[in-house]
């Protein structure tokens, strides 16, 4: 008789909780992370600077998912304090800094920004805090537009692209290596910040901030603490989007990106860090996906490909309603499902 184990035996906590407890999820992790190392030699540049920018969108959902989803502080002002970040690191490097340095920088400056307009989340929740981040998008717009010693008004600011250790990033496949590299970073911080002590305290905020308190959850340093870390991490996508577009406005951190930032992480799947990825993914590729499919129909039914062009933004709101009506837990529910399923197959049933 076999003595082999069958599936996924723990003998403790820190076992049970790993990120990825079996060699299986180890190796398709590997394979995965290989094959996009690999894309930019198989792919154009076209599709190459969407897959950057993908890397950039993962790293602010994955930011706010960990204020929204995590900590439950929602926030519509999460594209100004990307905003922060970019014009921060733009900065930075203008100074002469190396670029990880004013990268970082540009994170800081967006976590102290970010800090600040947390305060009132002490008082203040659900529609009212929304609110309250709104007012901060809202502030942090009209500094961008009128501060032109600082960010060159409506006229914008160039910025060089990245350099490290004398290797210029001033391509889209390069930008891509630096992106992904940056953007894995992030999604290990934030999935492993929330097995932590700070970590359990933000959802146990999120959950039930009466019973937090009582349990000795210190509600304000906690809710700072998230809006802090969350806008670095933003500020950081922030910087990066500066460096790779290498030209910057206020126009780009407006109330948009902060609504579509919004978007990714409910159609990803509130609290749920592969739903973040799932969502930044999902929201980058939906354009793309109209794009290819006006193109497909503009030979055979023109009329219809030029009302589906100018119903993008239509779209994105239907798309938005109908995960909202029926999959609320985003895409990262299908995702479990559909990892449960194959689980067990053929077993399934």
């Amino acid at each position: 008789m076999s003595n082999g184990k069958c599936g996924l035996f723990f003998t403790s906590y820190r076992a049970e909780d790993q990120l990825l407890p079996s060699r299986f999820q180890k190796g398709a992790l590997g394979l995965f992370l290989a094959a996009l190392c690999a894309a930019p030699l198989a792919l154009g540049s076209y599709h190459v600077s969407v897959l950057c920018l993908i890397n950039i969108a993962v790293i602010g959902a994955v930011s706010l998912n960990l204020l929204t989803g995590f900590c439950g502080q929602i926030s519509l002002g999460h594209g100004a304090f990307m905003g922060v970040g970019a014009y921060a690191a733009a900065q930075f490097s203008a100074l002469g800094l190396p670029f990880p340095a004013a990268l970082g920088l540009g994170g800081l400056a967006a976590a102290v920004v970010g800090m600040f307009f947390g305060i009132p989340s002490l008082r203040l929740k659900g529609i009212y805090l929304a609110i309250a981040t709104l007012a901060a998008q809202l502030i942090l717009e009209y500094v961008f537009l009128h501060w032109e010693g600082a960010t060159g008004g409506s006229s914008g600011m160039a910025v060089d692209p990245p350099v490290i250790l004398g290797l210029a990033f001033d391509t889209d496949a390069r930008m891509f290596y630096l992106t992904l590299a940056v953007a894995v970073l992030a999604v290990l911080a934030v999935a492993n910040l929330a097995r932590t002590r700070p970590g359990r305290a933000f959802v146990a905020v999120r959950d039930h901030y009466l019973s937090a308190e009582i349990v000795g959850v210190n509600l304000f340093a906690a809710k700072l603490t998230a809006f802090g870390v969350s806008s670095f991490l933003a500020g950081v996508a922030g910087g990066l989007w500066a460096h790779y577009t290498m030209y910057i406005t206020p126009e780009q951190f407006n109330i948009g990106l902060s609504i579509s930032t919004l978007a990714m992480i409910i159609i990803g799947g509130l609290g749920s860090v592969a739903g973040s990825v799932l969502g930044a993914a999902f929201i980058v590729l939906l354009p793309e996906v109209l794009n290819a499919a006006a193109s497909a129909l503009g030979g055979v039914l023109p009329g219809v490909a030029m009302h589906l062009m100018a119903m993008k933004e239509g779209i994105f709101g239907l798309v938005l309603v109908l995960f909202l009506l029926f999959e609320p837990e985003g895409l990262a529910r299908r995702w479990r499902l559909a990892r449960a399923y194959w689980k067990l197959y053929p077993f399934a049933h």
